[in-house]
């Protein structure tokens, strides 16, 4: 079984071949505008759009808690928008992660990815400002990927990259 591939760099630019998820977790409310989605919204604008669309008519679909949108931004590329924190805030009910929601949408990741035959690509998502904790996010992304045979690289940042 392999492993997940740590590297320094930017996870919105993978420099493998083939074709490529990069995943990123958003928040149930709506908002983007914070955290790597900058890093997304600067390369691609499909992903921001996509997933406001996906927010204003959640009545009619499946976004909450644990839903993934795919969204396909170049030939070989795509993003999942995996909502896997409640709110944007770290309050009485603790921090804004749901370790629960990032495995659901991780499955459903594991399933786009193996249906595209396509590598993964991620920061250590659900750890920045959704305040989760990197030993809890990894196993959760050995199990729903790695198990599965999809490679996975996460990305940290290189030297003077916010």
């Amino acid at each position: 079984m392999s492993e997940i591939r740590y590297v320094r760099g930017d996870a919105t630019v993978p420099s493998v071949k083939g074709v490529k998820v990069i995943a990123h977790v958003c928040n149930d409310i709506g908002g983007w505008g914070k955290g790597f989605v900058l890093a997304v919204s600067r390369r691609w604008p499909e992903p921001e759009k996509a997933y406001r669309a996906w927010h204003r008519d959640r009545a009619a679909n499946d976004f909450g808690l644990g839903a993934a949108q795919f969204v396909q931004v170049e030939p070989y590329v795509w993003v999942a928008n995996l909502v896997g924190q409640r709110g944007i805030r770290t309050g009485s009910k603790g921090v804004p992660v749901r370790y629960e929601a990032i495995d659901a949408a991780l499955d459903r990741l594991a399933d786009k990815a193996a249906e595209l035959g396509a590598s993964v690509h991620m920061p250590r998502i659900g750890c920045g400002l959704a305040g989760g904790k990197w030993s809890r996010v990894e196993p959760l992304i050995t199990d729903r990927l790695v198990r599965r045979g999809i490679p996975v690289t996460v990305y940290d940042h290189g030297e003077g990259q916010s």
